[in-house]
């Protein structure tokens, strides 16, 4: 079980963007990379392929390590260290270390 998955509520810890939130949208285990909406901003200077189309400059989010994330508690809103604890009926569950609440 992974720390942070799709959909959780991030906080960036350093680098340009440090102290912004977002939203992961994507994750990249291989690389151990998370893509975050509104975060690591990219241009993309795209060329027309085919008669008809038109060039254009696309802004698209890039890939952060996921070293440099933290999920963020709902509650409190504050960034968070994350503990995975196994239930009594054999599931697992990832739990705030600061408030004990389970994400």
């Amino acid at each position: 079980m992974f720390r942070i998955k799709q959909n959780d509520t991030v906080i960036v810890t350093t680098g340009k963007d440090k102290g912004k939130t977002g939203q992961v949208i994507e994750l990249d285990l291989k690389h151990n990379r998370v893509k975050v909406r509104g975060i690591a901003i990219v241009v993309r200077h795209v060329k027309a392929k085919r008669q008809g189309e038109t060039s254009s400059i696309k802004k698209e989010e890039g890939y952060v390590h996921i070293s440099n994330v933290m999920p963020v508690v709902p509650s409190t809103g504050k960034a968070t260290r994350i503990q995975i604890k196994q239930l009594e009926n054999g599931h697992k569950e990832r739990i705030s270390t600061g408030t004990h609440e389970v994400l």
